[in-house]
Protein backbone atom coordinates (compact mmCIF):
# COMPACT_ATOMS: atom_id res chain seq x y z
CA UNK A 1 0.00 0.00 0.00
CA UNK A 2 1.92 3.37 -1.53
CA UNK A 3 -0.10 6.15 -0.26
CA UNK A 4 -0.86 8.75 -3.05
CA UNK A 5 -1.91 11.69 -1.24
CA UNK A 6 -2.72 12.84 2.57
CA UNK A 7 -5.86 15.19 2.90
CA UNK A 8 -5.49 16.18 6.80
CA UNK A 9 -3.00 17.98 7.97
CA UNK A 10 -2.80 20.16 10.96
CA UNK A 11 -0.27 23.52 11.08
CA UNK A 12 0.23 26.28 13.48
CA UNK A 13 -3.11 27.79 12.12
CA UNK A 14 -4.87 25.19 14.41
CA UNK A 15 -2.84 23.35 17.02
CA UNK A 16 -0.30 22.06 14.87
CA UNK A 17 3.40 22.39 15.05
CA UNK A 18 4.61 23.42 11.33
CA UNK A 19 4.56 25.98 9.17
CA UNK A 20 2.25 25.33 5.78
CA UNK A 21 5.32 25.29 3.33
CA UNK A 22 6.89 22.68 6.28
CA UNK A 23 3.93 19.83 5.63
CA UNK A 24 4.48 20.70 1.92
CA UNK A 25 8.28 19.73 2.09
CA UNK A 26 7.34 16.54 4.21
CA UNK A 27 4.65 15.60 1.39
CA UNK A 28 6.83 15.71 -1.51
CA UNK A 29 10.08 13.83 0.36
CA UNK A 30 6.77 10.80 0.69
CA UNK A 31 6.39 11.04 -2.98
CA UNK A 32 2.92 12.27 -2.34
CA UNK A 33 1.30 13.87 -5.12
CA UNK A 34 -1.87 16.08 -2.77
CA UNK A 35 -1.22 17.46 0.48
CA UNK A 36 -4.32 18.83 2.22
CA UNK A 37 -4.01 21.47 4.43
CA UNK A 38 -6.95 20.43 7.19
CA UNK A 39 -7.39 22.81 10.26
CA UNK A 40 -9.66 23.02 12.89
CA UNK A 41 -12.74 24.85 11.74
CA UNK A 42 -14.26 28.34 13.07
CA UNK A 43 -16.45 27.05 16.26
CA UNK A 44 -13.12 25.93 18.02
CA UNK A 45 -12.24 28.52 20.48
CA UNK A 46 -8.55 27.89 21.03
CA UNK A 47 -7.30 25.86 17.82
CA UNK A 48 -10.21 26.69 15.38
CA UNK A 49 -9.10 28.92 12.18
CA UNK A 50 -10.22 32.31 11.62
CA UNK A 51 -11.81 34.15 8.79
CA UNK A 52 -9.33 37.16 8.95
CA UNK A 53 -6.06 34.13 8.35
CA UNK A 54 -7.43 32.44 5.46
CA UNK A 55 -5.80 34.98 2.57
CA UNK A 56 -2.56 34.49 4.44
CA UNK A 57 -3.00 31.15 4.50
CA UNK A 58 -4.03 30.93 0.43
CA UNK A 59 -0.88 32.71 -0.44
CA UNK A 60 1.49 30.28 1.69
CA UNK A 61 -0.51 27.31 0.10
CA UNK A 62 0.49 29.06 -3.57
CA UNK A 63 3.84 29.43 -2.61
CA UNK A 64 4.11 26.09 -0.67
CA UNK A 65 2.57 24.52 -4.49
CA UNK A 66 5.21 26.84 -6.69
CA UNK A 67 8.17 25.49 -4.31
CA UNK A 68 7.42 21.71 -4.00
CA UNK A 69 5.54 20.90 -6.80
CA UNK A 70 3.07 18.54 -4.82
CA UNK A 71 -0.92 19.98 -5.36
CA UNK A 72 -1.37 21.73 -1.79
CA UNK A 73 -5.03 22.06 -1.34
CA UNK A 74 -6.68 24.53 1.32
CA UNK A 75 -9.08 22.56 3.63
CA UNK A 76 -10.77 22.40 6.49
CA UNK A 77 -11.80 20.05 9.47
CA UNK A 78 -14.96 21.94 10.38
CA UNK A 79 -16.29 20.91 13.80
CA UNK A 80 -20.44 19.07 13.68
CA UNK A 81 -21.82 21.57 15.81
CA UNK A 82 -25.38 20.26 15.48
CA UNK A 83 -27.50 17.30 15.91
CA UNK A 84 -29.50 18.85 12.49
CA UNK A 85 -26.11 18.51 10.78
CA UNK A 86 -24.65 21.60 11.08
CA UNK A 87 -21.06 22.28 10.78
CA UNK A 88 -19.06 25.60 10.99
CA UNK A 89 -18.07 26.17 7.42
CA UNK A 90 -20.27 28.79 6.09
CA UNK A 91 -21.42 28.61 2.68
CA UNK A 92 -20.18 32.01 2.31
CA UNK A 93 -16.55 31.12 2.37
CA UNK A 94 -17.03 27.85 0.37
CA UNK A 95 -15.38 29.49 -2.44
CA UNK A 96 -11.83 29.87 -0.33
CA UNK A 97 -11.45 26.24 0.38
CA UNK A 98 -10.74 23.42 -1.78
CA UNK A 99 -11.76 20.54 0.28
CA UNK A 100 -14.35 20.22 3.27
CA UNK A 101 -13.92 17.32 6.13
CA UNK A 102 -15.96 17.37 9.14
CA UNK A 103 -15.69 15.70 12.44
CA UNK A 104 -16.89 15.58 16.09
CA UNK A 105 -14.71 17.37 18.97
CA UNK A 106 -14.33 18.45 22.25
CA UNK A 107 -14.52 21.89 24.02
CA UNK A 108 -16.22 23.07 20.74
CA UNK A 109 -18.70 25.90 20.14
CA UNK A 110 -22.07 24.00 19.66
CA UNK A 111 -25.65 25.17 18.66
CA UNK A 112 -27.43 25.54 22.00
CA UNK A 113 -29.95 23.12 21.39
CA UNK A 114 -27.33 20.18 21.09
CA UNK A 115 -25.40 20.74 23.93
CA UNK A 116 -27.48 18.46 26.12
CA UNK A 117 -28.49 16.45 23.19
CA UNK A 118 -24.94 15.87 21.71
CA UNK A 119 -21.97 17.39 23.11
CA UNK A 120 -22.74 16.74 26.83
CA UNK A 121 -23.23 12.84 26.69
CA UNK A 122 -20.66 12.23 24.26
CA UNK A 123 -17.96 13.46 26.89
CA UNK A 124 -19.85 11.85 29.70
CA UNK A 125 -19.52 8.76 28.06
CA UNK A 126 -16.07 9.07 26.90
CA UNK A 127 -14.54 10.41 30.03
CA UNK A 128 -16.96 7.50 32.03
CA UNK A 129 -15.24 4.50 30.42
CA UNK A 130 -17.13 1.39 32.21
CA UNK A 131 -20.16 3.04 31.38
CA UNK A 132 -22.77 1.20 28.79
CA UNK A 133 -23.33 3.72 26.23
CA UNK A 134 -27.32 4.24 26.09
CA UNK A 135 -28.74 3.43 22.41
CA UNK A 136 -30.27 7.14 22.84
CA UNK A 137 -27.32 8.26 22.72
CA UNK A 138 -26.34 5.75 19.53
CA UNK A 139 -29.39 7.57 17.47
CA UNK A 140 -28.15 10.83 18.58
CA UNK A 141 -24.97 10.52 17.24
CA UNK A 142 -25.55 8.25 14.27
CA UNK A 143 -28.64 10.70 12.86
CA UNK A 144 -26.11 13.39 13.65
CA UNK A 145 -23.85 12.09 11.16
CA UNK A 146 -26.09 11.49 8.83
CA UNK A 147 -27.94 14.77 8.99
CA UNK A 148 -24.27 16.09 8.35
CA UNK A 149 -23.21 14.11 5.14
CA UNK A 150 -27.10 14.62 3.66
CA UNK A 151 -26.79 18.65 4.39
CA UNK A 152 -23.16 19.40 3.37
CA UNK A 153 -21.08 18.67 0.56
CA UNK A 154 -19.13 16.92 2.66
CA UNK A 155 -15.50 15.14 1.53
CA UNK A 156 -14.37 13.45 4.06
CA UNK A 157 -16.03 12.20 7.49
CA UNK A 158 -12.82 12.48 10.31
CA UNK A 159 -12.11 10.04 12.67
CA UNK A 160 -15.48 8.23 13.49
CA UNK A 161 -16.28 7.59 16.88
CA UNK A 162 -13.65 9.73 17.93
CA UNK A 163 -15.66 11.15 21.65
CA UNK A 164 -18.61 9.62 20.18
CA UNK A 165 -20.93 7.00 19.42
CA UNK A 166 -22.77 6.31 16.33
CA UNK A 167 -23.71 2.84 14.44
CA UNK A 168 -20.74 3.08 12.07
CA UNK A 169 -22.17 0.82 9.62
CA UNK A 170 -25.12 3.61 9.14
CA UNK A 171 -23.03 6.17 8.74
CA UNK A 172 -21.00 4.18 6.39
CA UNK A 173 -24.34 3.60 4.14
CA UNK A 174 -25.03 7.33 3.81
CA UNK A 175 -21.61 8.37 3.14
CA UNK A 176 -21.87 5.55 0.20
CA UNK A 177 -25.15 7.49 -0.88
CA UNK A 178 -23.95 10.96 -1.08
CA UNK A 179 -20.15 10.51 -2.50
CA UNK A 180 -18.30 11.01 1.27
CA UNK A 181 -15.19 8.91 2.28
CA UNK A 182 -15.19 7.62 5.55
CA UNK A 183 -11.48 8.19 7.33
CA UNK A 184 -9.26 5.78 8.21
CA UNK A 185 -6.76 7.63 10.59
CA UNK A 186 -3.46 6.67 11.49
CA UNK A 187 -3.16 8.69 14.21
CA UNK A 188 -5.27 6.80 16.49
CA UNK A 189 -7.74 3.76 16.38
CA UNK A 190 -11.14 4.99 16.94
CA UNK A 191 -13.16 2.48 15.73
CA UNK A 192 -13.27 -1.27 16.63
CA UNK A 193 -12.61 -4.27 14.19
CA UNK A 194 -16.38 -5.25 13.99
CA UNK A 195 -16.97 -2.02 13.11
CA UNK A 196 -14.46 -2.06 10.10
CA UNK A 197 -16.56 -5.16 9.26
CA UNK A 198 -19.12 -3.50 9.20
CA UNK A 199 -18.87 -0.69 7.32
CA UNK A 200 -17.05 -3.08 4.45
CA UNK A 201 -20.74 -4.52 3.95
CA UNK A 202 -21.82 -0.89 2.36
CA UNK A 203 -20.89 0.40 -0.42
CA UNK A 204 -18.95 3.05 1.97
CA UNK A 205 -15.35 4.23 0.26
CA UNK A 206 -12.45 4.93 2.70
CA UNK A 207 -9.53 7.55 2.69
CA UNK A 208 -6.46 7.10 4.42
CA UNK A 209 -4.90 10.10 6.36
CA UNK A 210 -2.15 10.82 8.87
CA UNK A 211 -4.15 13.19 10.71
CA UNK A 212 -0.66 14.91 10.97
CA UNK A 213 0.05 17.77 13.74
CA UNK A 214 3.63 17.72 12.92
CA UNK A 215 5.56 18.05 9.91
CA UNK A 216 7.23 14.72 11.24
CA UNK A 217 4.10 12.62 10.73
CA UNK A 218 2.78 13.69 7.44
CA UNK A 219 1.71 10.75 5.21
CA UNK A 220 2.53 8.43 8.13
CA UNK A 221 -0.13 5.73 8.25
CA UNK A 222 1.85 2.40 9.38
CA UNK A 223 -1.12 2.28 11.93
CA UNK A 224 -3.61 1.88 8.57
CA UNK A 225 -1.23 -0.26 7.09
CA UNK A 226 -1.29 -2.71 9.80
CA UNK A 227 -5.04 -2.56 10.06
CA UNK A 228 -5.26 -3.58 6.43
CA UNK A 229 -2.78 -6.56 6.76
CA UNK A 230 -4.41 -7.73 10.05
CA UNK A 231 -8.30 -7.50 8.39
CA UNK A 232 -7.51 -8.47 5.11
CA UNK A 233 -9.38 -4.88 4.21
CA UNK A 234 -9.86 -5.09 0.71
CA UNK A 235 -7.33 -2.13 -0.57
CA UNK A 236 -9.22 -1.16 -3.97
CA UNK A 237 -12.10 0.49 -1.46
CA UNK A 238 -9.49 2.82 -0.42
CA UNK A 239 -9.07 6.04 -2.77
CA UNK A 240 -6.20 7.79 -2.57
CA UNK A 241 -3.29 4.64 -2.63
CA UNK A 242 -1.17 3.04 -4.95
CA UNK A 243 -1.58 6.18 -7.39
CA UNK A 244 -5.25 6.61 -7.23
CA UNK A 245 -6.30 10.00 -6.22
CA UNK A 246 -10.19 10.47 -5.37
CA UNK A 247 -13.20 12.40 -7.06
CA UNK A 248 -13.83 14.89 -4.35
CA UNK A 249 -17.98 16.21 -3.93
CA UNK A 250 -17.30 19.07 -2.47
CA UNK A 251 -15.39 20.43 -5.60
CA UNK A 252 -17.94 18.61 -8.04
CA UNK A 253 -20.37 20.86 -5.60
CA UNK A 254 -18.52 24.00 -6.48
CA UNK A 255 -18.49 23.03 -10.00
CA UNK A 256 -21.81 21.81 -10.37
CA UNK A 257 -23.11 25.77 -9.34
Amino acid sequence: MILSSDYHTHTVYSHGKGQIIDNAIAAKERGLKELGISDHGFSHPAFGLTKRKVPKMKAEILAAKEKTGVNVLLGVESNIIGTDGKVDLPVSLYDDFDIFLAGIHKFVLYKFSSIFTLATPDLFFTYLKGLKVPESVRRTNTKTFINVIKNNPVDVITHLNFCCFADAKEVAKAAADYGTYIELNAKKVHVTDDEIYEMLKTDAKFIVNSDAHTPSRVGEVSLVEQMVDRLNFPTDRIVNIDGRLPKMRFRAFKEGK
